[in-house]
């Protein structure tokens, strides 16, 4: 009797456990952070990238290459008075400095901008010593004779709606120069030589004296070469 119920006890403790054991409920435990992570068979979206930084330029007078120039060109002006009044006044103020055939004056001019319009792609400080290095034979002057012809040329407006737009003269500096018509190569040749010229086609682009001011007036350069 007592065997019997011996074994009675046992079944009912064993049945217990085994009821006890089915009525436990698990869960996945996840780290802290991980609660929005992917499934694992999902992948990670990409990082996205940070944004470019924002462009910074300083109008210096390059030369643009001719890849950035379009066949067409930009359109051409000749008429001053298209100018926006601050460019207008810009260009009067310099052609009054170069036809009093002074260049100190020139150089005063220039200097009411900051930073000073470029002039050299050198590290020369010295606008009249650099002119006058330049052109010996009449100490500088014939500078100014260039420039007066420069402002007399037909111009462009490029580059619209960027930190680089300006007005720019001649209008050569970009177009490109395969392309002229034998009415602007006339207009050319007042400003280069033949010789000039050529070189100029076997380099790409034009690249001798040209001036650039920003729509609100500013000069940027007077310079040539590249």
């Amino acid at each position: 009797m007592r065997y019997c119920l011996s074994l009675v006890m046992l079944a009912l403790l064993l049945g217990g456990s085994a009821l006890a054991q089915n009525r436990v409920r698990t869960e996945t435990i996840r780290p802290p952070g991980a609660a929005g992570s992917p499934p694992a068979n999902q992948p990670a979206a990409p990082a996205q990238p940070s944004p470019p930084p924002a462009e910074k330029f300083t109008a210096d007078g390059h030369v643009v290459a001719p890849a950035r120039q379009a066949a067409a060109g930009p359109a051409i002006i000749t008429d001053p008075s298209q100018l926006p009044g601050a460019v207008a006044r810009t260009r009067e103020r310099i052609l009054a400095a170069a036809r009093s055939g002074n260049l100190g004056r020139l150089v005063a001019v220039m200097q009411t901008y900051q930073p000073m319009p470029v002039f050299s792609f050198a590290e020369d400080k010295d606008p009249v010593a650099f002119w006058k290095a330049t052109y010996p034979d009449s100490e500088g002057i014939e500078v100014l004779s260039i420039l007066i012809t420069i402002l007399d040329a037909g111009f462009v407006h490029v580059d619209q709606g960027t930190p680089q737009e300006i007005y720019l003269w001649p209008y050569f500096a970009r177009l490109p120069l395969k392309a002229l018509t034998p009415e602007q190569k006339v207009e050319l040749f007042r400003i280069v030589t033949g010789a000039d010229y050529k070189d100029m086609i076997d380099f790409g682009a034009y690249s001798f004296y040209r001036l650039g001011i920003a729509p609100d007036g500013t000069w940027h350069f007077f310079v040539s070469g590249d």
